[in-house]
C-alpha cells in the first residue's frame, strides 16, 4: 500500500483509486480557524461547491467554502471521468415534470453543461487529460435500442449534435460486438476528475474565493438575517449558505439526507494496454456507458489504461466482489484484453439517486440552499448547478434560474431504502443476465 496514494479515510476497497495516484497535487487549503465573514459560505467541496465558488469569485461576492477533507475527496474525485451532457431522463420527460418553462431551461443548462465543463478547464488551464471526442451510450437489447431511438430524436428535435448508431456503427465505435445500437452524443467527453476538481479549486482561490479543508461544518445556527457556520476550529459568518455535500449529506440541514439515496458505484483500471489493443477499443477516443439496468460505464484514460465502472455494494467483501465481476466483464465485453492483463487500481464512492431520476435544488429556509441528486451525470451537471447556485446566491430571481427552486422533500420510509435498493440491485442483476 505504501506509495500508492490512496483516498484517505476511506475503506480499503474503495480507496485504491487511480484518479489519487495520478493526478496533479491540490492547492493548499489550510484548515479555518478563528472567526471570518463572508457574503456567501459553502459546505462541500466537490463540484457543486467548488464550481459555485468559482463564479461567485468572478463575480467579487466574498465567499468561503469549507471541505470536511480536501476539495475532491468525495465522488467529484471518484467518478468516471465521464462528461455526460443532458439528464437521466430524457427531455420530453423533463419538461413534463418540471412544467413547460423550467422544463426547457432544465434540458438547456443540462445539455449544454460539458460546454461549461471544457470552457472553464480552457480558460484556467486546468491540467485534466480533457477530450472531447464524444459520448456513447450503447444498448444491448431491443428494449434499449427502443429507448435510444427515442432519445436521439428527441435531442436532434432540439438541435443537438446526437446520433444513432446502428449494430454495425457502435461495433465499430466501441471494439466488441455485445451491442444491438446506441447514441453518439457528440457534446461529451471526458476527463480525469479529481484533477479536475482540484483545477476548480486552484482556479477559485486565483479568483478570490477562500477554500478551507479538514473543516467540516458542524452546526448552522441563524443569526438575524444571516447564518454562522461552526467548525472545529473556526467559525464563517455569512448572508446565505450553499449547502453541496450531495451522496455525502449528514444531518447538517434536518431532512436533505432523506431527500436522496446514496448508492456505491466502484471501479477497476488495467495496466496501460499495447498500442494494438489500446487502437481496438474506442478508437475515437469517446467515453461509454450503456442502458442496463445496473449500469456500465468503460473508457480509455490517457495512459491508454481501460477503466470500467458500474454498481457496487455496501460491505468490503460485496465490494471487493463487484470489482471482480467488472473485471470478468471486461474480458467478456472485449475478448482481445489480453488474459494475464494485470488490473492495478480498484475504488469506489458514493452515488446520489433521486426518487425522480432528477437534480433537486431546495431552499429549506431563507438563505439556506441545497442542491445535488445527479444520479451519475455529476461532473457536467454538478458544475452547471454550481453557477445556478452562485447565480441565486448573487440576487437572480428564482423565477428567472435555469433551474427550479423546489421544497425540500425527503423521500417516505427513508430508513428502509438501503436494504431496498440492495434487493433492486440484486434482481436488476439477475434479470440483465437473462437478457429481460
Amino acid at each position: 500500500m505504501h506509495g500508492r496514494r490512496m483516498i484517505e479515510d476511506e475503506k480499503p476497497a474503495l480507496a485504491d483509486s487511480l484518479w489519487s495516484a495520478t493526478a496533479p497535487p491540490g492547492p493548499a487549503c489550510p484548515p479555518l480557524s478563528g472567526e471570518v465573514e463572508a457574503e456567501v459560505a459553502i459546505v462541500g467541496g466537490g463540484y457543486t461547491g467548488l464550481s459555485a465558488a468559482l463564479h461567485l469569485a468572478e463575480r467579487k461576492v466574498p465567499v468561503v467554502l469549507l471541505e470536511a477533507r480536501e476539495p475532491g475527496w468525495g465522488a467529484s474525485g471518484r467518478n468516471g471521468g465521464q462528461v455526460i451532457p443532458g439528464l437521466e431522463e430524457d427531455p420530453d420527460e423533463v419538461e413534463r415534470i418540471l412544467g413547460p418553462s423550467f422544463g426547457r431551461r432544465a434540458v438547456r443548462l443540462s445539455g449544454a453543461a460539458p460546454d461549461l465543463v471544457f470552457d472553464l478547464v480552457a480558460r484556467y488551464g486546468i491540467a485534466c487529460d480533457a477530450v472531447r471526442a464524444g459520448w456513447i451510450q450503447p444498448a444491448p437489447d431491443a428494449a434499449g435500442v427502443k429507448l435510444q431511438r427515442a432519445r436521439v430524436e428527441q435531442w436532434q428535435r432540439r438541435g443537438a449534435p446526437v446520433e444513432w448508431l446502428d449494430r454495425a456503427a457502435v461495433s465499430t465505435a466501441l471494439g466488441t460486438g455485445l451491442y444491438e445500437g446506441g447514441l453518439l452524443d457528440r457534446r461529451g467527453g471526458s476527463l480525469q476528475p479529481l484533477a479536475y476538481a482540484r483545477g476548480l479549486a486552484a482556479a477559485a482561490i486565483r479568483t478570490g474565493a477562500a477554500i478551507h479543508g479538514h473543516s467540516p461544518a458542524r452546526r448552522l445556527e441563524r443569526v438575524g438575517a444571516g447564518w454562522r457556520v461552526v467548525t472545529p476550529r473556526g467559525v464563517v459568518r455569512a448572508r446565505i449558505v450553499l449547502v453541496c455535500t450531495n451522496a455525502y449529506a449528514d444531518g447538517l440541514v434536518p431532512g436533505l439526507a432523506r431527500t436522496l439515496v446514496p448508492v456505491t458505484s466502484v471501479q477497476v483500471a488495467s495496466a496501460p494496454l499495447s498500442h494494438n489493443v489500446r487502437r481496438s477499443i474506442l478508437p475515437g477516443g469517446e467515453a461509454a456507458s450503456d442502458t442496463r439496468r445496473l449500469l456500465v460505464y468503460f473508457r480509455l484514460d490517457a495512459a491508454g489504461r481501460f477503466v470500467i465502472g458500474g454498481r457496487g455494494a455496501y460491505g468490503e467483501r460485496g465490494i471487493r466482489a463487484a470489482q471482480a465481476r467488472l473485471r470478468r466483464l471486461a474480458h467478456r465485453m472485449f475478448p482481445q484484453l489480453p488474459d494475464e492483463l494485470a488490473w492495478e487500481r480498484a475504488w469506489g464512492g458514493l452515488v446520489a439517486l433521486t426518487e425522480n431520476h432528477l437534480p433537486f435544488l431546495v431552499e429549506p429556509e431563507p438563505g439556506l440552499v441545497a442542491a445535488g441528486g445527479y444520479n451519475g451525470r455529476g461532473i457536467a451537471m454538478a458544475t452547471a448547478m454550481g453557477r445556478v447556485l452562485a447565480d441565486k446566491a448573487s440576487g437572480v430571481p428564482d423565477a428567472e434560474l435555469d433551474f427550479p427552486l423546489t421544497r425540500l422533500a425527503p423521500i417516505p420510509f427513508h430508513a428502509l431504502r438501503r436494504p431496498a435498493v440492495a434487493l433492486a440491485v440484486a434482481a436488476k442483476g439477475i434479470r440483465d443476465r437473462l437478457g429481460f
